[in-house]
């Protein structure tokens, strides 16, 4: 059986990241980039499929781990019969090469610990052939080579690395394992501490910036963190989650690879950054946005990759059995090819965000918001696949419908900002057309809700946006019976579900979570309702859901309570942020 999810911690260098175990396991870390093979994959299999452990050989008790300040830099100590050590795993501000820092260190006492490290290539499909260096190990095969420096002796025997070895109090051991390409020059020693130094530094510096100064802040910053770990610093991109295929329902289908830039996720962290003060990491990503959908506005995808790559082809790795058994275990995302049509209100809604906040100071983007607006303007009425990306057929999806009106919406009100009123018109004219249907055919009144599509009454989540886009106030009879409906009929133990996946038509077999991004959705329509008491409740309800270390899942069981889907997830550390600013603006 799989360890749980919200077992795990994160560390990363803006490029990739590595998830550590509560009991010191590093057991998913893909180099050199987020979309690259994982070097440790154990996550999805065993430690056949790669793995480092570095822990005491005996402790009692429950490791206690944190970060160490608002950085990435993660401390986990242990207590042994004999002693206390700390383990601080980080991955430094990368230069030239993918590197990883384990600092082992004695407390009190003295403390004898074990390293076990089993290194492999492509997932868990390729062993490296590994030869002894001076000061420790080179590991190569094919494109890809690590390199791991330390004073222990190692012993590498049956395709992996091991040693055991005891320190007193005060004594200190430092692990720097580095991936490198194969036809490269190995890469160079370093000053540890000087690395580890430096790398707080960085990190506190950067929260330093967080402009937010309301409730619930410790978590606020921590979220932020979280998604400028997911940033991937040379193009501005940012991934929705560091992982692939950790299943929406254990034994289930529903695994997929989030190891991409989707325009919708980004484009809600964006609204997030610029209004915590982030505004460096706001104009990378609209950099970003502004390469990647270059071009016809009829191609416009929902996700690329980390540069803006197009090509995302779907495959199988049928080696790995998959996190607890759920395979099958996915590369890449069929989703690519997808058509959704709230993609363009979200992206002209971050451009429009972007005009107020001056994040760019000139219109260089507006022959491109002329090209989006008026594709969705002639296009609004086609049918699509909708926000949850279902595989069961094109349909009148009501969020597609209410994000197309925000495209023309916003596109609308900028056209008056700069005086082209023939524009303006014709935008708000559509608008207006949108609107009314959607308002006609997206709301049943029997249920007392919007509902997922024109043509399916069922309840879907995605319409909590309707008031916070600014579709309908918060105050519209219909907005309110229909957040009561879906407190009512959409939630498990109190937690909102995306939709009822038996009932929905997704083209899917089987069940899932609840969606937390959806639950913080409640928490921010609540609080822009007046019921900021309910809204308060909820969003407590939901940090406490948060691992030890301030980390969320895509999803959570509340029967199993367990965590589910990719982890950690930049959809809901973005509704957590969002969901605090509305608690703050409404008190």
């Amino acid at each position: 059986m799989s360890r749980p999810i919200e077992d795990y911690a994160l560390i990363g260098d803006t490029h990739t990241v590595a998830l550590v175990s509560r009991d010191g396991d590093i057991d998913w870390m893909c180099v050199p980039r987020f979309d690259s093979g994982a070097v440790f994959a154990a996550l999805l299999g065993d430690d056949s499929h790669g793995r480092w452990s570095l822990r005491p050989v005996d402790y009692v008790g429950e490791p206690q781990r944190s970060y160490e300040g608002d950085t990435l830099i993660l401390a986990t100590e242990y207590t042994t019969p004999t002693g206390r050590a700390r383990v601080l795993d980080l991955m430094p501000h990368r230069k030239n090469h993918p590197t990883l820092i384990r600092l082992v260190e004695c407390l009190e006492g003295e403390v004898t610990m074990h390293t076990s490290l089993r290194m492999r290539f492509d997932y868990g499909w390729v062993v490296p052939w590994v030869t002894a260096i001076d000061g420790g190990l080179h590991a190569v095969a094919g494109p890809d080579a690590l390199v791991l420096r330390t004073p222990i002796e190692l012993d590498s025997h049956n395709q992996h690395t091991e040693a055991t070895f005891t320190l007193r109090s005060g004594e200190r051991v430092p692990f720097v394992l580095a991936w490198h390409s194969a036809t490269s020059p190995v890469p160079r020693a370093f000053d540890v501490d000087d690395a580890i130094a430096t790398a707080i530094t960085r990190w506190e510096t950067w929260s330093a910036q967080c402009t937010y100064d309301g409730p619930y802040r410790e978590q606020v910053v921590r979220s932020l963190l979280t998604l400028k770990a997911l940033t991937y610093e040379p193009s501005g991109g940012i991934v929705a989650a560091p992982t692939t295929s950790l299943p929406e329902e254990i034994g289930g289908e529903r695994n997929w690879d989030y190891r991409y830039t989707w325009l919708r996720d980004a484009s809600f962290t964006l609204d997030t950054l610029v209004q915590t003060g982030f505004h460096s990491e706001a104009r990378a990503w609209r950099a970003w946005l502004l390469r990647a959908i270059a071009g016809d506005p009829a191609q416009l995808q929902i996700m690329y990759g980390l540069t803006g790559e197009r090509r995302l082809p779907e495959y199988t790795l049928d080696w790995l059995p998959g996190y607890d058994d759920s395979p099958p275990v996915r590369i890449g995302n069929d989703a690519a090819g997808q058509i959704q049509l709230d993609v363009y209100g979200e992206v002209l809604d971050a451009l429009s965000v972007s005009h107020h906040t001056y994040l760019d100071g000139d219109d260089s983007t507006w022959p491109l918001e002329i090209a989006l607006a008026d594709w969705i303007a002639d296009n609004w009425r086609t049918k699509d696949n909708g926000i949850w990306e279902v595989r069961g057929g094109a349909q009148d999806f009501t969020y597609s419908k209410v994000m197309s009106w925000v495209a023309l919406d916003r596109a609308a009100k900028h056209a008056e900002s700069m005086g082209d009123t023939e524009r303006a018109v014709r935008w708000r004219r559509v608008a207006d057309e949108v609107h009314a249907e959607t308002c006609a055919k997206g709301y049943d009144a029997d249920l007392g809700s919007f509902v997922q599509s024109f043509t399916s009454p069922v309840l879907d989540a995605s319409t909590l946006q309707i008031p916070l886009v600014g579709f309908l106030p918060a105050d519209d009879p219909r907005v309110v019976s229909m957040v009561e409906t879906i407190e009512r009929d959409l939630t498990r133990d109190g937690f909102v579900l995306r939709y009822h996946a038996a009932t929905s038509g997704d083209g899917l077999s089987g069940d899932e979570g609840a969606f937390l991004l959806c639950s913080f959705w409640l928490v921010t329509a609540l609080a822009m309702s007046g019921r900021r008491d309910d809204a308060v409740a909820l969003f407590e309800r939901l940090l406490a859901l948060c691992n030890d270390v301030g980390l969320l899942a895509e999803e959570y069981d509340p029967h199993a309570q367990r965590f589910l889907g990719n982890f950690p997830q930049a959809f809901s550390h973005v509704g957590l942020v969002q969901a605090a600013l509305a608690l703050s603006i409404h008190a």
